[in-house]
């Protein structure tokens, strides 16, 4: 390798390890790096591979630790699709593609023809390798403070997601409780080989409502369900409200219903209380006591009175 090629490698290293927050010993962040289409265009040199499986470890723990301690009352089964939805070759790329990790891999000239630096796999791959260096580097401490940087805004995300964690299952969910049918997909695709953009559709009943664009048919259809999803849903929402208030209305007809509930009586037509006498219950009346006369008085005083 000549002076040069060191010199470009030292800045790139120093670039990726400025946004990674750690700096990392030289070696190991270049068999971090280094994809096996390169080793093996290069005489067989160590791949990241190993470091790759050491940091889907550390990863998956660091995230499990997570749901475990901010989910108390979720069960197992709950926690392990979060966790799915979390540690999964396209959430990773994503994280990967926002390090700008795909300029930083070294790659063999066939990968490198086909498009490889965007390939979610493979910018999947290095990053659990760049975890794993890490870890191995730096220690848990910091390779769990890393992964926490790097995956909590996604695991928030996840958890407010359908049973299923995913756009398309919530998707599927959602139509199946509003009696809409099943969604389907109508997917398109633009550019070369080693290039493409795929666009996709979501339909339910004959009816488009949204659609997205990726580099794979799964990362276009995830985003087309999850912009169906959210129209549904709004939608959806909007009749509750619009039946709530109705049902409130048709409740008080002549008033307004009181704070619990409850309607008030209208006013008479004089503007005062209802003429309608209250009901006397006749075991409740008393009958008057006798008076009697004073002795004193006589007939002639009655004569004149």
């Amino acid at each position: 390798m000549s002076e040069s090629n060191k010199t470009d490698n030292a800045s790139s290293h120093t670039l990726l390890e400025g946004r990674l927050g750690y700096r990392l010993e030289s070696a190991l962040l270049v068999r971090a790096l280094t994809h096996r289409s390169y080793a093996y265009e290069n005489g067989g040199l160590p791949t990241n591979e190993r470091l790759e499986f050491l940091g889907d470890s550390v990863l998956g723990l660091v995230v499990t630790d997570t749901l475990y301690r901010t989910h108390p009352d979720l069960p197992e089964g709950q926690l392990a699709k979060l966790r799915a939805a979390v540690v999964n070759s396209r959430a990773l790329a994503e994280v990967g593609r926002g390090l700008e990790l795909g300029s930083f891999i070294r790659l063999g000239r066939g990968e490198e023809g086909t498009g490889g630096r965007d390939k979610a796999s493979i910018l999947a791959d290095t990053l659990e390798a760049v975890i794993g260096a890490v870890y191995l580097d730096q220690g848990l401490e910091a390779a769990s403070e890393l992964v926490h940087r790097l995956f909590d805004p996604l695991i928030e995300k996840s958890s407010n997601l359908g049973a299923g964690l995913d756009w398309k299952t919530s998707l599927q969910e959602l139509t199946a409780a509003e009696g809409l049918g099943v969604p389907e997909y109508l997917v398109s695709e633009t550019g070369p080989d080693h290039e493409k953009t795929f666009t996709a559709a979501a339909r339910v009943g004959g009816v488009s409502y949204g659609t997205g664009t990726g580099r794979s048919k799964k990362e276009a259809e995830q985003q087309a369900a999850e912009s169906a999803w959210r129209e549904i849903r709004a939608a959806a929402e909007d009749r509750a409200k619009a039946a709530a208030a109705a049902e409130a209305s048709s409740a008080a007809p002549d008033g307004s219903a009181g704070p619990d509930g409850a309607v008030a009586d209208a006013p008479s037509a004089g503007g005062g209380a209802a003429d309608t006498p209250a009901a006397v219950d006749p075991e409740s009346v008393t009958e008057p006591e006798s008076v009697t006369e004073p002795e004193s008085v006589t007939e002639s005083d009655r004569a004149s009175a």
